[in-house]
Formats: C-alpha cells, structure tokens, sequence
C-alpha cells in the first residue's frame, strides 16, 4: 500500500517516513504535494512564544474590534494583520473561522441567559472571495432562531472599503445543560 522512503533528513523525507503514501499515487504528484506542504511550512516547529497558553485566543480577539451591539445582531470590524494571511496573500481560512466563531458566541450571548453553557455544534463558512492583507471586514451577526436547546447565528463578512460580500458563516450551538422534557 505505502511507498518505503529513503532514510529520513529533509523535511520531504521526514514527512514520507510518517505518512503512509499510496502506491496509485504518482511519484511526480508525492512531490508536487510534498512541495506544497513544505511551502505553507508543514511539520516547521512553533516558536517558543506562541506555546502560551491561550496564544492563539489572544492572536485571534486583536483583530476584532466591536462597532454594534444589539440584542440578537453584532457587527465587528477585522483588520486582516500580515499574520493572518495564508500563503495566497489572503486572509486565511482558519483565521476567518476563528472570527466566525467569536463573532457568533458574542451574537448568541445577546439572547441566551448566561447560565446556559453554549456548545458549538456546526460551522460553515462558504469563501466567496478573499480578503487582501490590511483589509478591514465587516462582519455582522445575526441570530436566525433560539430555542430552548438551541441557537442559530448566521454571518456576513463585507470588505469595507467596497461593501462586497467575500464570506458567509452560519454556526448552531446547543445549549448546556439540555432542557428537561
């Protein structure tokens, strides 16, 4: 089934050693891929000052910037940082996810009493577009329905400058502990 690789000194290599690689595969594309994932920097190690606990919660709220909050609707400002941006030179699709996520438990929290634990269930994001480094987005919430069990918060995600829509999101949290029946 796997392709045996030599012994195991570049990262190419280290990375054939772990992973167990089809024999259907062509050679050719094992490399092409393997080229890839070196180039968004696979396997590269963390630097010491990111092991902090809760790095990347911090990294994530120092781009978001409140401009409206309404019972049932939020509206932030991201600024798309350099560290952000995916290697494409757009906003990168974790980051966009992790905004989506903040963004929603704040929408959702406007409306579920704070002794409900919210429990995130689903997120969809669709990428319509990207957003360029040092762009500014605006990202608006909206809760679509909340239940006694649950609450569904959908997004937009606007550029700015321009007013395009370049996100979707959509997440659905269960609320904790679950009403008796």
């Amino acid at each position: 089934m796997s392709k045996m690789a030599k012994p195991c000194g570049t990262l190419a290599e280290r990375f054939a050693c772990t992973a167990s690689i089809s024999d259907d595969v062509p050679e050719q594309r094992v490399k092409d891929t393997l080229h890839f994932l070196k180039g968004v920097g696979i396997s590269d190690p963390v630097p010491d000052h990111c092991e902090t606990k809760d790095f990347y919660s911090y990294l994530v709220r120092g781009i978001l910037k409140p401009l409206n909050i309404q019972r049932g609707r939020v509206t932030c400002l991201v600024s798309v940082k350099p560290a952000f941006i995916n290697s494409f030179g757009g906003f990168h699709g974790g980051a966009i996810a992790a905004v989506a996520e903040a963004v929603s438990v704040a929408t959702a929290r406007t409306v579920v009493a704070e002794d409900k634990e919210l429990f995130l269930g689903e997120l969809s994001i669709s990428y319509l577009s990207s957003a360029p480094k040092n762009a500014e987005v605006i990202v608006d919430g909206s809760v679509v329905r909340s239940g006694r069990n649950l609450t569904v918060i959908a997004q937009e995600f606007k550029l700015k400058k321009t007013g395009n829509l370049i996100y979707t999101a959509r997440a659905t949290f269960y609320h904790m502990p679950v009403s008796k029946l």
